[in-house]
């Protein structure tokens, strides 16, 4: 996924995008040249929902604002709060709050009768295509078959990866299996910008994605977002995750019920379409992480899939090999994923596996109701936090007071609630209404994370404060950010253009595969595109529009799925 590449000098091509980028930034939205002085708005970039709050922030000072319609009528004016300082992004930002503005229609804001934004969209629909698109976007990065016009438009591409012939890494070789043995492991979805697959990075994918439905069932349903499987007995989004599972479940070592870690070439591919990039490609090491997170996924796949008459077999299937990849790490409990000296790519390796302890038993529990389980989840248990490939404590409480046995489980529910009301303070209390206290790599999946744990609160107490909590996060996705980006690929006035993805990179298309949620700000590492390209060393305004930026502008499956989640929950209830 980290596509740790030395440059060495920058291309003409990589000079003129920095070019463009930095007249971006220096320009805004109704092409008014800025200045440090001048005033610049902040906002939802696509669509703010009718019923909902509607914020927005202002760089610049101001005493006042008014919204007018397209007739030019006032419909809206207040006053604009007191300019508040943030440290992560060095800079000051008003409140212009105009949430009593409930009727569709695009509007004008003026600030002190100087006209600001003549875009700020107010919609019954706010959600729905990014719900789609982000959805949608999986199926762009699905390996192993060709994307066609009628599914994938202009996006159409050959098939890459069919990984029908791939060999065991000396790392993973075995009695049964040697080094060199010619396996197959096909289907399934590029991690991220790169073209390998790992099973940590999907298990946490897949299970966000089927918690999706869990949570919005009737909505999900009737989603169609065009894929071959459309029209089938299952609902979209159960059909695309299925089409990663499949590739999971070949994963497994028949033999001993182990998990390999990772299938992948020994280095990241260049910057190629999907089926020029012909490097052998190899299973490499099995884990105990990948294992526990097997075990996981599968069982909250069986949960799903097993009620529907298509997939009722293979949700037995599913819970049997999720026992076996237990009993695998019952026997090895800590063989933690070390990366051989003559593989480059992602390594996903991990320190502690007590999270994975923890929501392995916890999903074991579920779907068998073998009290034994209770023992590993009692042991294991750990305080919240925001999910992440390496941290999925959180994900077992999830489905703990979420299932029918949550009345077991009341005291989780009970800090699960305490620790979303925290992350509400936060984000009340921050200038760019954001519950981020840092920037860390991925920043944005933290923000819609945290906007999925608040629609899981709201599932559970029926209380709008933890839904209208978790809108004003997909707000600054949409643009209510200190980058005055949209993140979401396809969507928006300015939002993304040159993604860390190969396949967005290759196919001589102007636009970037849309739906795509990129990484976002952080300082973890500032030099990816060369000494040349300066990067604010300011957390929240430390990111950059160059697909050189793997750091910043990368994309990675485990960034959509909660952006999907998150999406589709808005929107379900805004429909119910």
């Amino acid at each position: 996924m980290n596509n740790l590449f030395l440059i060495i000098s920058m291309t003409i091509k990589t000079t003129l995008i920095l070019i463009l980028s930095l007249l971006v930034l220096a320009c805004s939205d109704n092409g008014k040249t800025s200045s440090l002085n001048a005033k610049e708005l902040l906002y939802n970039q696509y669509a703010y929902q009718t019923n909902t709050p509607k914020k927005a922030l202002l760089r610049g000072s101001g005493q006042y604002f008014n919204l007018k319609d397209a007739q030019g009528n006032v419909v809206h004016k207040g006053r604009i709060w007191e300019a508040s300082y943030w440290p992560l992004s060095g800079d000051s930002v008003s409140l212009i709050d105009f949430t009593a503005l409930n009727t569709e229609g695009y509007y004008c804001l003026y600030v002190d009768d100087q006209i600001i934004c003549d875009s700020i969209n107010i919609s019954n629909n706010a959600y729905t295509e990014v719900a789609k698109a982000s959805l949608k976007a999986f199926y762009y990065n699905r390996t192993a078959m060709p994307l066609t016009q009628e599914y994938a438009g202009k996006w159409a591409r050959e098939a890459g990866h069919p990984d029908t012939k791939v060999y065991i890494h000396r790392s993973a070789a075995s009695k049964e299996y040697p080094e060199g043995s010619e396996v197959s492991s096909s289907g399934g979805w590029y991690d991220a910008g790169d073209y390998n697959k790992y099973i940590v990075n999907s298990s946490i994918t897949s299970y966000t994605l089927l918690k999706a439905y869990d949570l919005a069932p009737k909505y999900h349903s009737n989603l169609n977002v065009n894929i071959p499987e459309s029209g089938g007995e299952l609902p979209d989004i159960l059909a695309e995750t299925l089409y990663n599972l499949k590739w999971m479940q070949t994963m497994q070592d028949d033999n001993d019920g182990g998990v390999y870690h990772k299938l992948t070439s020994k280095k990241f591919e260049d910057f190629v379409m999907p089926h020029e990039a012909i490097k052998k490609r190899y299973l490499v090491q099995k884990s105990t992480s990948a294992a526990l997170d097997f075990t996981a996924t599968m069982c909250a796949a069986q949960r799903v899939y097993q009620d529907f008459e298509t997939t009722k077999s293979l949700s037995k299937t599913m819970l049997s090999q999720a026992k076996e990849a237990w009993s695998w790490a019952m026997k090895n409990p800590s063989v933690f994923y070390d990366q051989p000296s003559d593989i480059s790519t992602g390594a996903y390796s991990d320190t502690s596996l007590v999270d994975e302890w923890f929501w392995a038993a916890s999903e074991l529990y579920l779907s068998t109701g073998d009290k034994m389980y209770l023992k590993y989840i009692d042991e294991n248990e750990e305080l919240l936090n925001i999910p992440k490939w390496d941290v999925v404590n959180t994900l077992g409480i999830i489905s703990l007071i979420t299932s029918q046995a949550a009345n077991e489980f009341t005291h989780l529910s009970e800090l699960f609630i305490s620790y979303v009301d925290n992350l509400i303070i936060l984000q009340e209390n921050t200038p760019y209404i954001v519950g981020l206290d840092k920037f860390e790599w991925g920043s944005n999946s933290d923000v819609a994370n945290q906007a999925m744990l608040k629609s899981v609160a709201y599932h559970i107490t029926k209380n709008n404060r933890y839904l209208n909590s978790a809108n004003e996060d997909y707000n600054y996705i949409m643009g209510r950010n200190a980058t005055s980006y949209c993140f979401v690929s396809g969507f928006g006035k300015k939002s993304p253009q040159y993604i860390h993805h190969r396949p967005s990179a290759a196919d001589n298309i102007k636009e970037p595969i849309p739906g795509f949620l990129i990484g976002g700000p952080n300082t973890i590492v500032l030099d990816d595109c060369g000494s040349e390209v300066k990067r604010s060393h300011f957390p929240a305004l430390s990111y950059i529009d160059m697909e050189c930026s793997y750091s910043t502008n990368e994309i990675a499956i485990n960034w959509n799925a909660p952006l999907v989640l998150t999406t589709s929950i808005l929107d379900a209830y805004e429909i119910e």
